[in-house]
C-alpha cells in the first residue's frame, strides 16, 4: 500500500498540468489509501506547524459561508478546502529522497506536455492573439500559465541545486514520447475536432500511468530519462509562458527564478537579467503587445480592487462568503469599471478578505508565513548540506512565484494552481520529517 500511495501521488503530480479531473481522482484514491494505512496503524498522523493556521482558516471559511447571502452556494464553493488533504498525503508519501525525485519528475512530465501543447497552439493552431490565447490542456490561459510558472521554477531549482547528469541522446525517449503524444493529440483535434476528446483522455490516462511508473521504477535507464526532463521543462515552459501573454505569470516566474538564483549564487541574477533584457530588445509580438498599463484589463483590475475594498469595509468580519463575488459585485461596482461583472477580484489577499473577512485573511497569512519560514529554513540547510535538498528551494521559489503573481490574479482560486502550490509546500515538511526519522 505504500507503493500504491506513492504511485497515486505521482499520477496526481503528472496530471495537475493536463486534467484537474484526473488529478482530483488521483487525490481521492490516494487519500483513501492514506486513510486505510492510518486505520491499520501502518503510519501515524503527526502534527505539522501548518495544522493550526489551516484549521483556523477552514473553520472561518465555513463560518463565512454560513453568514453569506446564499449559504448553500457558499458552502458548495468552500468544498475546495478538501484539496488541502493533498498537503498531508504528500508529506506522508515524500519522506525519502527517491520518492521526492520521482514525484517531481512526474510533475515535470506533465509540465513538458502542457508547455508543448501551448507552444503548438500559439505557433501552429492560431492561438496567437489576446482574444484567443493558448490554454493548453487546461483550457484557460490563466490556469495554464499559473501551472507553468510553478513547473519552470521547480525545474530551475532542480538544475541549479540538484545533482546533474550529462544529457545523452539515449535518454531522450521519455521526452520524445511526451512531445509525440501531445503532437498527435493536437493533430487529431485539428483533423477531427469532434473526435479529439477520446485521444486526449487516453493521453491523460497514459500520462498518469507513466508518471506512476517513473516514480516507482528502480531502473537506471528510467531515472536517467527522467533527469532530462528539467532541461526541457525550463526553456520550453519559459517560452510557453511568454506566448501565453499572461503578465502576472511573467512577474511571478521572474520573482521565483530570482530567488532560486540568490540561493544558488547571486551571480546568476546577471544571467536572468540578460535574458529579460534580450526579450525587451527583441520584443516578440507576445511581449510587446502586453507592455502597457493602460489596457482595459488593467483598468478593470483597478476598479474591481476599489470595489473589493468596499466589500471588506461593508463586511469586515465574515466577508461576503466564499464564491459570492459574482453575485454581489454589481452592488459594489464602480461606474467607471469596464466590465459589469467579475467572478473574482484578481488578487489573492483582497479576494480572501472580501469573501472571508479580515480574520480569514489573517489566518491565511499565518499559514503562508509558516510555510515560507519552513521552506526558507530547509533551503538554507539544503545549500550547505547536499544537492538532495533542492526540493526545499523549489518550494520556496514556487511559493514566492505564486504569491507575487497573486498580487494581480486570484491564482489560488484555480484548483490546478492550488494543488501544485500544496504539493510544493509539502516538500520541505517531508524533508524535515525524513531528517527527524519519523513518519506521518
Amino acid at each position: 500500500m505504500e507503493r500504491t500511495q506513492l504511485g497515486l501521488l505521482a499520477a496526481l503530480a503528472a496530471t495537475i498540468p493536463v486534467s484537474i479531473f484526473a488529478a482530483e481522482v488521483a487525490l481521492a484514491l490516494g487519500a483513501a489509501v492514506f486513510a486505510v494505512r492510518l486505520l491499520r496503524r501502518e503510519i501515524r498522523l503527526a502534527p505539522t506547524p501548518l495544522d493550526a493556521p489551516l484549521l483556523a482558516y477552514a473553520v472561518w471559511t465555513l463560518m463565512s459561508a454560513s453568514f453569506a447571502t446564499d449559504p448553500a452556494a457558499a458552502h458548495e464553493d468552500a468544498k475546495e478546502l478538501l484539496l488541502f488533504l493533498l498537503f498531508y498525503l504528500a508529506v506522508s508519501t515524500l519522506t525519502c529522497g527517491r520518492a521526492r525525485e520521482g514525484v517531481i519528475s512526474a510533475l515535470f512530465m506533465g509540465g513538458v506536455a502542457l508547455a508543448t501543447l501551448v507552444v503548438l497552439q500559439y505557433h501552429a493552431l492560431g492561438y496567437d492573439s489576446l482574444n484567443r490565447r493558448p490554454g493548453g490542456f487546461l483550457g484557460h490561459y490563466m490556469s495554464s500559465s499559473g501551472v507553468l510558472m510553478g513547473v519552470v521554477v521547480a525545474a530551475a531549482s532542480r538544475l541549479a541545486l540538484g545533482r546533474l547528469e550529462r544529457p545523452r541522446l539515449s535518454n531522450t525517449w521519455l521526452v520524445g514520447a511526451l512531445v509525440t503524444g501531445v503532437a498527435a493529440v493536437a493533430a487529431l483535434g485539428v483533423v477531427a475536432p469532434g473526435a479529439g476528446v477520446l485521444p486526449t483522455r487516453l493521453f491523460v490516462a497514459g500520462l498518469a500511468a507513466a508518471g506512476a511508473a517513473v516514480a516507482l521504477s528502480d531502473r537506471a535507464s528510467v531515472r536517467a530519462a527522467a533527469a532530462l526532463l528539467p532541461w526541457v521543462a525550463v526553456p520550453l515552459g519559459a517560452w510557453a509562458l511568454v506566448v501565453s501573454q499572461t503578465r502576472n505569470a511573467w512577474i511571478g516566474v521572474v520573482a521565483g527564478l530570482g530567488l532560486v538564483a540568490v540561493v544558488r549564487t547571486p551571480r546568476l541574477l546577471w544571467g536572468l537579467a540578460a535574458v529579460l533584457a534580450a526579450l525587451l530588445l527583441v520584443r516578440p509580438t507576445a511581449v510587446s503587445s502586453r507592455l502597457t498599463v493602460s489596457d482595459a484589463s488593467t483598468v478593470d483590475r483597478y476598479y474591481m480592487w476599489q470595489a473589493g475594498v468596499d466589500m471588506v469595509l461593508d463586511k469586515p468580519v465574515f466577508g461576503q462568503g466564499p464564491g459570492m463575488i459574482l453575485a454581489v459585485y454589481p452592488q459594489y461596482r464602480w461606474p467607471e469599471a469596464p466590465n459589469p461583472t467579475t467572478p473574482h477580484l484578481h488578487n489573492n489577499a483582497l479576494q480572501i478578505a472580501a469573501t472571508r473577512g479580515l480574520p480569514g485573511l489573517a489566518f491565511f497569512t499565518w499559514w503562508v508565513l509558516v510555510a515560507l519560514a519552513t521552506a526558507l529554513a530547509e533551503a538554507r540547510r539544503a545549500k550547505v548540506e547536499s544537492s538532495a535538498g533542492w526540493p526545499a528551494v523549489a518550494a520556496l521559489g514556487g511559493l514566492v512565484a505564486f504569491l507575487v503573481a497573486g498580487l494581480f490574479e486570484y491564482n489560488l482560486g484555480d484548483s490546478e494552481v492550488l494543488m501544485l502550490a500544496l504539493l510544493l509546500t509539502s516538500l520541505p515538511f517531508a524533508r524535515r520529517r525524513e531528517r527527524a526519522g519519523g513518519g506521518v
